[in-house]
Formats: structure tokens, sequence, C-alpha cells
């Protein structure tokens, strides 16, 4: 697999969520798709990130948009950590790195210190067709589902 494209077609996948589902990127055709991955479940920025998304995403909703977060948490932290934000889109589960590997967002990172790879803190944006538009990479948070908003939104 080759990792997406700007200006190109996503490769088709299909993954496990939360509520019992599973998402199909071919079956999504005809709404703009925002995938953001994030190395934890229940940590600050992923919180905060993830909150951010929530907070928008009836003005996503109107822009045709669907939302999915991506970590490598198992489904059980998955719906833990969706029911207690109360985030209204699904949490994907990537435990062998398949959809991290498709969008190459596995990385060496360093904490405290010592190195190890993680998820680096990646969003893409699939429009209704397949074709990737628009990807953020090393994203800080602060502002940055804002941003993906507007970027949506000018679609």
């Amino acid at each position: 697999m080759s990792q997406p494209i700007i200006d190109q077609a996503v490769t088709d996948f299909t993954a496990a969520a939360t509520s019992e589902t599973s998402v199909t990127l071919s079956e999504l055709k005809g709404s703009n798709i925002v995938i953001y991955f994030y190395p934890k479940d229940s940590t600050p920025g992923c919180t905060t990130e993830g909150q951010d998304f929530r907070d928008l995403f009836t003005q996503f909703q109107d822009a045709s948009t669907i939302i999915f977060g991506v970590s490598r948490d198992g489904m059980r932290a998955h719906e833990n950590f969706k029911a207690k934000q109360s985030f209204p889109f699904e949490l994907i589960s990537d435990p062998d790195e398949t959809l991290c590997k498709l969008f190459d967002v596995i990385k060496l990172k360093k904490l405290y210190g010592k190195e190890h790879m993680g998820i680096e803190r990646s969003t893409f944006l699939i429009d209704a067709d397949g074709v990737l538009r628009k990807e953020w990479r090393k994203v800080k948070v602060k502002g940055h589902v804002a941003e993906v908003l507007e970027t949506v939104q000018s679609l």
C-alpha cells in the first residue's frame, strides 16, 4: 500500500470502529471525510483535540463531513473514551497499524529522552469523491480543528 497523495484517490479500506460498526471508505462516497490520527485515548492533547471536533461537530455535519478519530488503542478503551467525552463520531481501532501505515503516520518520537515509534498527530481531508484534498502533519492541537473546518467549508 502506498500512502495517499494530495488530489488523488485514497486506497479503499475497511476498519473496525466504535458502536460495533465498521468503516469502509468506498461506502462513504458523497460525503467529505475527516480522519484524524492521535497517539492515545484519554491523554490531555488527544482529549482536547477530540473535544474540539465534538464541539464543532454540527458545523462539520452542515458541511456534509463525517469525522473519524484513529489510534492504536483497543475497542474497549475507544468505547470508554468516546462515552466519557460524549463524542458524536466514531473512533477507529487500528492496533495492527493498517491505517496508520496507509497514511504514513507512524514516526520515530522522543518521550523523556527515549525514542519509540508512535502516531504523529495528523489529520486528512478526503472529499466526497474519495480524493485526498488536504493533510495536516505534526499537528498542534490549539486552533487545529477550526482550521480543518474552514478548509472543509471551502470545498
